[in-house]
């Protein structure tokens, strides 16, 4: 059985499933495994040091695979300037560009008139028909269901992908709980095109800057183990509930704004549990399809019992 869609054609990809960018962890090693398994993997460039490191990172993944694979330029919460990154990612001809938490416009303009594919993340229907009068060559929708950033809305996946899918012309990924072949083929009923999957491929042999009692944790999650902390400031986003998460919805209630918040919601404190396993320090984005992921796999491994799940149900439906 195949699963040829617009996103697999558009591409170049065996299979509808583009892992996220993951914020600290979507490096070259990951990237290519993605890739490697048919999947369209992607670097995440703005927790990148400069446009050089990026460059590196790009090549190391071309000595890595030979297949397509993205670059995320996560912008919403980015002070500092992305432009140079984007040039990089143009310089080094990579085959696609993808846009999350933020205005794509900028981004778009630069990569017009290149051979490169774009991808828009959205989380409303007029965010996604915005992102096609600007440009974009598909767009991918997450629900409240997400790990990191999601909408301010409490729209489910399943209610938004098929809103947006009849609204644009232009390929839907759906995005937000999915870890499985029924999210996949979910997602397929639901009009969409294919998944983008985040917290799922942190849980895996190649997502080697991730802790491993950030994955162990993603393995012990239930299904109340996420919480949403960062909407008292406009920017709602899931993680893995801990002492750290309750103290910031603590500081929430205070509604004292972003300042009272920032040492809280940081960069760096993400990257103590993330990186360093501090659990009581820090914080971990994941989505509430944690519930369902219940071993640390290869790349490899994943993507196939993925697959082959897809596939055991459409055995089952017919065809």
């Amino acid at each position: 059985m195949n699963f040829d869609t617009r996103v697999t054609q558009l591409f170049g990809i065996k299979y509808p499933i583009v892992q996220g960018g993951l914020a600290h962890l979507a490096y070259a090693d990951l990237a290519a495994a993605v890739s490697n398994a048919g999947c369209l993997g992607q670097i995440t460039a703005m927790s990148l040091s400069s446009p050089e490191v990026l460059r590196n990172e790009i090549k190391k993944v071309k000595s890595l695979t030979n297949k397509p694979f993205g670059v995320n330029f996560a912008i919403g919460q980015q002070r500092r300037p992305y432009e140079e990154m984007v040039q990089v990612a143009i310089e080094e001809k990579v085959p696609a560009i993808s846009v999350t938490g933020g205005n794509p416009t900028r981004v778009l303009e630069m990569v017009r008139n290149t051979d490169i594919q774009t991808l828009v993340l959205v989380a409303a229907v007029r965010q996604a028909e915005k992102a096609e009068e600007l440009g974009a060559d598909a767009v991918m929708v997450v629900g409240q269901e997400g790990g990191g950033h999601i909408g301010r809305s409490d729209l489910g996946t399943s209610v938004l992908t098929p809103y947006v899918v009849d609204r644009v012309s232009i390929p839907v990924l759906s995005s937000g709980g999915i870890v499985d072949g029924r999210g996949l083929m979910a997602s397929l009923a639901y009009g969409a095109e294919g998944i983008e999957m985040g917290t799922r491929f942190i849980a895996t042999k190649e997502c080697i800057h991730a802790h491993e009692s950030y994955k162990q944790a993603i393995i012990d999650a239930k299904d109340d183990s996420t919480v949403v902390i960062k909407r008292s400031i406009g920017a709602p986003a899931r993680a893995l509930k801990n002492e750290w998460t309750n103290h910031i919805l603590e500081v929430e209630e205070e509604n004292e704004g972003y300042d009272s918040l920032e040492h809280l919601i940081s960069g760096e404190a993400n990257k103590r549990y993330i990186h360093a396993g501090k659990k009581d320090d820090g914080f971990g984005w994941a989505g509430q399809g944690v519930a369902r992921i219940e071993e640390v796999l290869s790349v490899e491994d994943c993507v196939k019992k993925i697959i082959d799940e897809a596939q055991h149900i459409r055995r089952k439906w017919g065809n």
